[in-house]
């Protein structure tokens, strides 16, 4: 196990190739809390391009990423977590992970029965900056105690952030059928071009009536819908990497900026510049002086 310093603690990184036939057939328990402690912590510093293999944890987990950005997956669907959000993973729910670009992880792993009613799929979480603070300092510490009470209020305030922060509209579903499937992975390799769903729907040889169907019985969404939220992902991921608004916009399909500062500020509240001028204030902050 090597040891890496971070701004925020001294972060394990463990050989990731170690427990990878566990990780694909049953619930990881090494990470879970022990007996005594409510909430385990755990660090990783990813490098771009990094895939975390399948796998399950026997607890809740919420997974954050203090830089970067972490595609999750489970089954047919997508989530993706920028800075600013969170994903919540019920425990037993099988997921992968993959990191576009280097990624600064922090987990906290929940005792069952410690979050009453918990979401029982995967859920993007905002993280208030109260929140992003008790992360950290969670994570710093590593175990949260049942017999110390400056733990168990830090726990406490968690729990109340948990309970109290707002779900994000920020994954995507990909349908099962194969002609629905075909239409959706042509439309992803070719954000840039913005096929039409006619054009796509002619080189599946399939019709546009029933891709329709088909969406909304096994996706829950339009089409339309679908593609808007598969171009805001996009987005946010190369807005993260540091590419202007104008580029991004195009880069997912929009010949008119204005229409993708439109589809971010309904979806966040602001435009992708604030967002992308809070998210470096954030990151400035947390910079050791």
């Amino acid at each position: 196990m090597s040891i890496v310093s971070t701004e925020f603690a001294t972060v394990a990184t463990p050989l990731l190739r170690r427990n990878i036939s566990l990780m694909r057939h049953s619930a990881l328990r090494q990470y879970d809390p022990k007996i005594g402690v409510s909430v385990s912590t755990l660090a990783y510093e990813y490098p771009a391009g990094h895939n975390v293999p399948e796998h399950a944890h026997a607890s809740n987990q919420l997974i954050y990423a203090t830089r970067g950005v972490m595609e999750i997956s489970a089954d047919q669907s997508l989530w993706l977590t920028p800075p600013h959000l969170a994903v919540w993973i019920p425990a037993g729910m099988r997921h992968r992970i993959r990191m576009p670009g280097a990624v600064s992880m922090r987990t906290l792993y929940l005792r069952r029965g410690l979050l009453p009613r918990p979401p029982k799929v995967c859920t993007v979480l905002h993280i208030s900056p109260l929140f992003r603070e008790l992360v950290v300092e969670a994570v710093r510490i590593g175990q949260l105690r049942t017999t110390n009470h400056l733990h168990c209020a830090l726990r406490d305030l968690i729990l109340s952030q948990l309970r109290n922060a707002s779900p994000v509209p920020m994954f995507v579903r990909l349908p099962e059928d194969s002609r629905a499937l075909g239409v959706a992975e042509a439309f992803i390799a070719n954000l840039a071009g913005a096929p039409s769903l006619y054009a796509l729907c002619r080189k599946v040889g399939v019709s546009v009536r029933t891709i329709q169907r088909t969406f909304r019985r096994e996706v829950g969404t339009s089409f339309e819908f679908w593609r808007r939220q598969v171009r805001l992902m996009k987005g946010i991921e190369l807005l993260v990497e540091g590419r202007s608004v104008k580029m991004v916009a195009a880069e997912v399909g929009y010949r008119q900026q204005s229409a993708f500062v439109e589809l971010f500020r309904q979806t966040f509240g602001m435009t992708p510049r604030t967002w992308v001028a809070a998210l470096e204030a954030q990151n400035q902050r947390m910079r050791p002086k």
